[in-house]
């Protein structure tokens, strides 16, 4: 038996033999990149102050943010590694609001799958330190946009389809909202002036002003838009083709060829990234592997593939995937591929043995 002291100095010492740059961010942020990146949902778990001009700072909520912020500060475009340990800040129901957290950052690799190898070989040996072998749930955010780009569809519901993937519930919505439209019939537009006219006359009859707020013209055109997109209707065998889809979920051999039969019965060129998902199979040893097709964190900043590994309770005790798209979120002028994952160091003491 060991005792919590003994696993730490582990972890540490796995933390260091990454290599690359040990990375400590200052504690106090700037809150708005969590605002802007991850929404309102999140921005309630953030531990907030303001300085003396009202600017709003928070503890650190996370090591990867800031870490890539500095990166591209610095320059981005050199492969760089970041390894961390360290505590980081988030409100949650119960228990303390303050938690060590562990994990490294691969940005700018040559090679895509070398690196998420490795985000993979980092988060099982930490596991494994505390004698435990996960239940990995994987999720293949490029699978989906894959079979989105091929799927029969007006390209102006694409993005709206992608941005709801990981969301289940908003996803059941708008689906559901589609397969309505496919069985009503389309209605003609007004014609805008008739519409700017209409809303005027409504305004002024409301006592609204036509100067503070949205103006008839903006109303009118918002209105248009929307007649427009719901007018733009998805062909009710796409719209089963991606019920079909994110229902399938299970073992992840099994989840996969479900996927490759369905692509074969509808003509997509799946192979690439069912095949990208499968070679990082080996590396995870004896961990028990699902897939959900739903599955995704709730950032559309991820690409590629995504992942969480939980312990015998469910406990998300690591999550991480690509997510090549955040730096450009960021500020850098090229999409740069990057990597990682997070632990949480104290999900990871609770599952040693008692």
């Amino acid at each position: 038996m060991t005792n919590p002291a003994y696993r730490r100095s582990q972890l540490e010492a796995l933390v260091e033999a990454q290599g690359g740059c040990r990375a400590a961010p200052p504690l106090l942020l700037k809150a708005d990149p969590y605002f802007d990146l991850a929404g309102e949902e999140f921005g309630r778990r953030l531990l907030l102050t303001t300085d003396t001009n009202g600017a709003e700072y928070c503890l650190r909520p996370d090591f990867t943010l800031p870490i890539v912020t500095d990166y591209i500060a610095q320059g981005a475009g050199a492969p760089a590694a970041f390894s961390y340990l360290g505590p980081i800040f988030r409100q949650r129901e119960t228990g303390p609001a303050e938690f060590d957290q562990a994990g490294i950052e691969l940005l700018a690799q040559p090679d895509g799958d070398i690196a998420l190898d490795q985000v993979l070989t980092f988060a099982r040996a930490a596991l494994s330190l505390y004698g435990i072998v996960p239940q990995v749930h994987l999720g293949g955010v490029g699978l989906f946009e894959a079979l989105l780009a091929q799927a029969d569809m007006p390209d102006a519901w694409r993005s709206r389809i992608r941005h709801r993937f990981g969301h289940p519930e908003a996803m059941d919505r708008l689906l559901t909202r589609l397969e309505r439209a496919t069985n009503q019939p389309r209605s003609e537009q007004p014609a805008r002036d008739d519409l700017v006219e209409d809303v005027t006359a409504r305004m002024v009859s409301a006592g609204l002003s036509l100067s503070d707020g949205r103006s008839p013209e903006e109303i009118a055109e918002r209105y248009l838009e929307q007649q427009a997109l719901d007018a733009a209707q998805v062909p009710a065998a796409t719209l089963k083709l991606l019920r079909d889809y994110l229902a399938i979920k299970g073992d992840a051999l099994t989840a996969l060829r479900q996927i490759e039969a369905l692509g074969e019965k509808h003509r997509l060129f799946l192979g690439g990234p069912i095949r990208a998902i499968r070679r990082h199979f080996e590396g995870l040893g004896e961990a028990r592997i699902s897939f959900d097709a739903s599955f995704s964190p709730r950032l559309d900043y991820y690409t590629g593939i995504v992942f969480e590994m939980r312990g015998q309770g469910g406990t998300i005790l690591v999550s991480g995937g690509q997510y090549d798209r955040l730096l450009e979120r960021l500020g850098a002028t090229a999409p740069i591929a990057a990597s990682g994952c997070a632990l949480w160091v104290d999900r990871l003491e609770a599952e040693w043995p008692k």
